[in-house]
């Protein structure tokens, strides 16, 4: 018989039923019934002290860990067998706990028992948020610039940050005339988008630092730290002019070259050999080279006639030829002076895409003058009369069937030129003409655009379905993915 209220029992140790024992022994005595959760609203992070920030959705197996490393101090006397979610409504700012715990109590008599903890979620912003907020917060600035009047490098830029996600660490992104402005909260951030940048674009940087403050009693110093980036001024389509010193080093390439691509090196490719090169950041800096003409200096050119070459005579020591480039020779006309009989003869990379009749877009080196101290002293003889870029299609037309868009950074923008709409197309018809620029960026189907065939070979050049990626659009609650189970 139970020795309290006299029910008859099964012997155990301490002689009593269940109920008289749990009325004399509370194993949950000195256990907090009560917490408190710290909550982020912006990130979406609980704080986990003395000051750790961690992401947890709701019924996750981090925020079970999260509550019971509060309460672990309490449980080191019980022994916890069970802990789980009790449901509660995502927006009432409680979570309850349903633990298990066992203990050893009268006579070696083990008593388990079952009990909620609730907790509190109260509202905190985090130091990152605080400092996102406070926008004039910032530890490192890292200042890219370029000095040209085209921006083909930057949009490269830009999108391949958008792909490695290299801006999500940032206070804050400001465009200004010449470059972008990127403000972070730590030192370390900020060096590891310097490393990024020399590693994906031709470029330089040097580094400074500016005393804040100085704390003499726990020797701390709280320093403001700059980066100067500085990407080299040559973008894709420019020509160039090299040293003879260069040029020679190269593979004896003529010194008028062309800009095709430019990526972690400048591609350069000889237009009347199609000898081909690439140059890296050190070897630029060693022997700088300028552009030779602006992007607005462009004519158009109608082809009379063209002629492709089958084979030529490489040179002595002559480097590496492109194998996607064809070598023609080729007679041009002005299409502003059609009314004249007034030709161009040239040698030209682009004879896989040419045919009589087409419109190009070129450079006229006979009737201009060049300001370059290299092309200056160079032999007239051997600067041609004309260099061709690429050819040209109907813009419009282009920009109509275009089914596909790009991603862009957030950034403030402070006198937002308007040549920034013609250099961004420009930047966006060199990606479906150019398949290894295309790529490392991420390209996305406009789903507002109908998608027609991609046979069709007479029109320019397009990116085909098959490289581009579906736009996603996540709306679910902020509790995240895990926290779909409580909503049901």
């Amino acid at each position: 018989l139970c020795c309290q209220c006299g029910v008859a029992i099964p012997p155990n140790p301490a002689n009593m039923c269940v109920g008289c024992l749990r009325a004399q022994v509370d194993i949950t005595e000195g256990i907090p019934k009560q917490g408190t959760l710290h909550f982020c609203k912006q990130c979406e992070r609980y704080l986990q002290p003395p000051g750790t920030w961690i992401q947890c959705t709701l019924e996750s197996r981090e925020l079970l860990a999260l509550c019971l490393k509060k309460m672990k101090a309490s449980l080191s006397k019980v022994r916890l067998i069970d802990a789980g979610f009790i449901w509660t409504e995502p927006h009432s700012k409680r979570l309850k706990l349903k633990l298990t715990v066992q203990k050893e109590v009268i006579n070696g008599a083990v008593l388990q028992q079952i009990f909620v903890v609730e907790y509190i979620v109260q509202s905190q912003m985090c130091e990152d948020c605080h400092r996102i907020e406070a926008k004039d917060f910032w530890k490192a600035v890292v200042q890219v610039r370029q000095k040209t009047l085209h921006k083909k490098t930057f949009y490269y830029l830009e999108q391949l940050i958008l792909k490695h996600r290299l801006h999500q660490n940032t206070l804050r992104i400001k465009e200004i005339h010449d470059g972008l402005d990127f403000y972070y909260s730590s030192k370390q951030q900020a060096q590891k988008m310097v490393d990024f940048l020399q590693c994906t674009v031709p470029s330089r940087s040097k580094s400074s630092q500016r005393l804040i403050s100085h704390d003499i009693h726990s020797n701390v110093y709280n320093y403001k730290s700059t980066f100067s980036v500085e990407i080299v001024p040559i973008c894709k389509d420019n020509v160039v002019c090299l040293s003879p010193k260069l040029a020679q080093s190269l593979g004896n390439m003529s010194q008028i070259c062309v800009c095709i691509r430019v990526t972690s090196t400048i591609h350069l490719i000889d237009p009347s050999t199609l000898q081909i090169a690439e140059i890296d950041g050190n070897t630029y800096w060693r022997h700088p080279f300028n552009s030779l003409f602006q992007p607005k200096q462009l004519e158009e050119f109608i082809i009379m006639d063209i002629n492709r070459v089958q084979e030529k005579k490489k040179g002595a020591g002559a480097g590496a030829r492109s194998n996607k480039h064809t070598l023609a020779e080729a007679w041009v006309q002005k299409t502003s002076e059609l009314n004249t009989n007034h030709q161009y003869f040239c040698c030209t990379h682009l004879g896989h895409i040419l045919n009589p009749g087409d419109l190009v877009l070129g450079f006229d080196l006979a009737n201009c003058n060049l300001n370059d101290e290299f092309a200056n002293k160079m032999n007239p003889h051997h600067i041609p009369d004309v260099i061709l870029i690429k050819k040209s299609y109907d813009r419009t037309k282009r920009q109509r069937r275009r089914n596909w868009k790009l991603k862009e950074l957030e950034r403030d923008r402070e006198g937002a030129d308007t040549d920034d709409e013609r250099q961004y197309q420009d930047f966006l018809e060199d990606l479906e003409e150019d398949e290894a620029i295309r790529k490392n960026v991420n390209i996305y189907r406009n789903a507002d655009v109908p998608v027609e065939s991609d046979t069709d070979d007479d029109g320019p050049p397009r990116i085909s379905l098959a490289e581009m990626l579906e736009d996603l659009h996540i709306s679910q609650d902020a509790t995240g993915g895990e926290g779909a189970n409580m909503m049901t």
